[in-house]
């Protein structure tokens, strides 16, 4: 249960004054919902008002603050902008303007011949000075109301800075004062005020540091307390060793010899469950490193254990392509492997509870459909999670749930995480990193190409097919909006088919099931030669005679997401390009981004790039992704906070007694507060 004094807090965002429907849109639309996302919206600059009695050529472009006298109305024709003469205390001139609305609201704003203090940018238009749609006009007597520094908030179309920052004044004031959670000598060598406190000084000083980092260090203290918590948790709790006596193992007929990592990493696997605490263990592994490979084999010593294991992917395409890899690499054994996701209904997905609850099933792979309530197991003893970054610490928990004895878990990730990163991800986790690449496996050729060049990528694309390849063409929008200059998927395959015919197949993620799976087998089985598809080919499609794939505005993408793009191609013998379409106007990011993809093909060195040419863009995943977002530390602050924050917590635990005494209730607070507390709420109730 919530602590009572953060009820407050986590009152709905509705609460505070003046919230109606118009202003509840784009207030939803960054994710504010409740009063604690008000006072967690941070500002991320600030604007400094330059006082002036005299308009001054020398201040172009930037914000000033002035008391002028509107003398003269000139209003447009149509639709264009009303402009307001007015001159300063030395009869210098400047134009007022303002775009839209009704002339009379702009009459009765600015009077004539009545003085206003006016705050804006100031700009040269031709010859003459202007300050368009000013921020502040106020009557000389409410020229204090006018603050000298403002916060800068991001926005949503229909929200203001000075609204947004109300709103935060808002949920400062019911921000009850909190008992201190930081340990008393690690608060006083910083210097850093109360919680409290530093919430009121950010929003009122975007610069203030020392509160900015407070802030900061709350969160991730507050993440690495529930990452140990849920780890001493599942160690207490008593599961099931199992130790396989290596049968089935041999009778597998590999296409080649295990690497060096993926021996090392099955033998970590291997002896974490043969212990009887719960395996929790990450196995990252860049594209196409052979983790499937090294899943397969845990799932193997489970069975050779008799136990049963299950696997469990984000999306349905990814599903079924495990499903099928590991018909093949299982052919022959006596294993029962079955599928089961939310399109299999009626007699077969009985069949599947059937041999689910009587054991008959040995492995089953499947989406979230595998844990739905009327799934029953006999003996789960496995659980392995695919793509991990998918899911947050509360359903890495909830795996766990479906078993008396609660089974082992691996979750895997085919995105490697930066070094800073994996310990505010998966602190609670022990960790194999597969770091060779299996024989076999091409280097892929990365050129990276102006979208003005398009013609001769679709010249050279009509060479490959001719002779016998396959390729995808990858587009980030399924249909174009009014807001994005995007290529969409639909439009590209419109364009393919006008000139390769049948050849080209589109898939994207508002496609039925059945419809995206013909379309890929029709890919997969060479039926087509060309997929034209949005993002949601990331992960999961293996057709090793695809030897190109083209990323239409790659400069859009992260590196982790081009990365995996790529990693859909270079899967067979032979050679593979990639080519990355880029816009006409490349930020230095983006040029810097672009570059790194076309020097090097190792996923590990892309992720730290990644986190250093990113900085506080977000790299942790989102809501949407399961994993929660840090919002107050950024990827910069975490390199520094991350070690201070976990000896901090272990300090808390092994010291101070975990959640009880003074300080552990503080923390506990701190744990809701940041919205920590699922994965602990998980174990006490289970």
């Amino acid at each position: 249960m919530r602590p009572e004094i953060l009820n407050p807090l986590f009152a709905e965002i509705t609460a505070l004054k003046g919230i109606g429907p118009q202003l509840a849109k784009p207030l939803e639309r960054l994710g504010i919902a409740r009063v604690v996302d008000a006072a967690f919206h941070l500002p991320t600059g600030f604007i400094d008002r330059v006082p002036r009695d005299e308009l001054m050529q020398a201040d172009v472009g930037r914000t000033i603050a002035i008391t002028l006298t509107p003398v003269d109305y000139r209003t447009s024709a149509g639709r264009g902008p009303t402009r307001v003469r007015a001159i300063d205390a030395h009869g210098n001139y400047v134009s007022l303007v303002y775009f839209g609305g009704s002339t009379g609201w702009v009459k009765k704003l600015l009077p004539l011949n009545e003085p206003r203090r006016i705050s804006g940018r100031l700009e040269q238009y031709g010859q003459d000075l202007q300050i368009v749609h000013p921020d502040y006009v106020l009557a000389p007597e409410e020229a204090a109301d006018q603050p000298e520094r403002e916060a800068i908030y991001p926005l949503s179309e229909g929200l203001t800075a000075r609204r947004m920052g109300q709103l935060a004044a808002q949920a400062i004031e019911r921000a009850p004062d909190l008992p201190e959670w930081i340990e008393p000598g690690l608060r006083a060598r910083h210097q850093w005020p109360h919680w409290r406190e530093a919430l009121a000084r950010i929003h009122a000083d975007p610069a203030d540091a020392i509160a900015r980092t407070r802030l900061a260090y709350d969160e991730v203290f507050a993440n690495q307390l529930a990452l140990m918590l849920v780890r001493a948790a599942s160690r207490g709790r008593r599961g099931w060793p199992l130790a396989g006596d290596g049968r089935l193992r041999a009778m597998l007929n590999l296409p080649y010899a295990p690497t060096g990592a993926q021996s090392r990493s099955v033998a970590e696997i291997e002896g974490d469950m043969a212990q009887s605490q719960p395996m929790l263990r990450l196995l990252q592994g860049d594209v196409g490193a052979g983790k499937t490979l090294v899943a397969a084999m845990a799932m193997l010593i489970a069975v050779e254990a008799g136990a049963q294991a299950a696997f469990l992917a984000p999306t349905e395409i990814l599903a079924r392509q495990h499903f099928e890899t590991l018909q093949r690499l299982l052919a022959g054994l006596p294993v029962n492997l079955a599928i089961l996701t939310g399109r299999d209904k009626g007699r077969t997905r009985e069949a599947t509870l059937m041999g689910l609850a009587d054991g008959s099933i040995h492995i089953l792979v499947g989406t979230h459909a595998i844990f739905q309530q009327a799934v029953a197991y006999k003996e789960l003893g496995l659980v392995v999670v695919d793509e991990q970054h998918r899911f947050g610490v509360a359903q890495r928990m909830l795996l766990t749930q479906k078993a008396e004895r609660p089974p082992h878990l691996l979750a895997m990730t085919a995105t490697p995480i930066p070094r800073t990163l994996t310990l505010a991800q998966y602190g609670e986790m022990d960790q194999s990193r597969l770091d060779e690449m299996p024989p076999g496996r091409q280097p892929i050729e990365t050129r990276v190409i102006s979208e003005d060049r398009l013609p001769d990528v679709v010249e050279a694309l009509g060479r490959h097919l001719a002779a016998g390849g396959q390729a995808y063409w990858v587009c980030p929008l399924v249909e174009e909006s009014e807001k994005s200059d995007l290529a969409a998927a639909e439009d590209r395959a419109a364009t393919l088919r006008a000139r390769f015919g049948d050849k080209v197949g589109l898939v994207h993620g508002r496609m039925k099931g059945p419809e995206k799976d013909a379309v890929m087998a029709d890919f997969a089985g060479g039926r087509t030669g060309v997929l034209v598809a949005t993002t949601v080919i990331e992960v999961g499609v293996d057709v090793p005679n695809a030897t190109l794939i083209v990323i239409e505005h790659a400069d859009r993408f992260g590196l982790a997401q081009l990365h995996q793009l790529r990693g859909r191609v270079g899967r067979g013998s032979e050679a593979s390009n990639c080519l990355l379409i880029r816009g006409g106007n490349l930020s230095e990011t983006a040029r810097a981004r672009l570059a790194l993809m076309r020097e090097t093909n190792d996923g590990f060195r892309i992720a730290e790039e990644d986190l250093r040419l990113r900085g506080a863009g977000e790299l942790l995943g989102t809501r949407q992704s399961g994993e929660a977002a840090f919002r107050l530390a950024t990827p910069e602050m975490l390199g520094d906070l991350l070690p201070v924050a976990t000896d901090d917590a272990r300090l808390l635990i092994d010291r101070d007694g975990g959640l009880r005494g003074e300080r552990g209730e503080a923390a506990r607070i701190a744990l809701y507060l940041f919205d920590r507390d699922a994965g602990v709420e998980l174990l006490r109730s289970g």
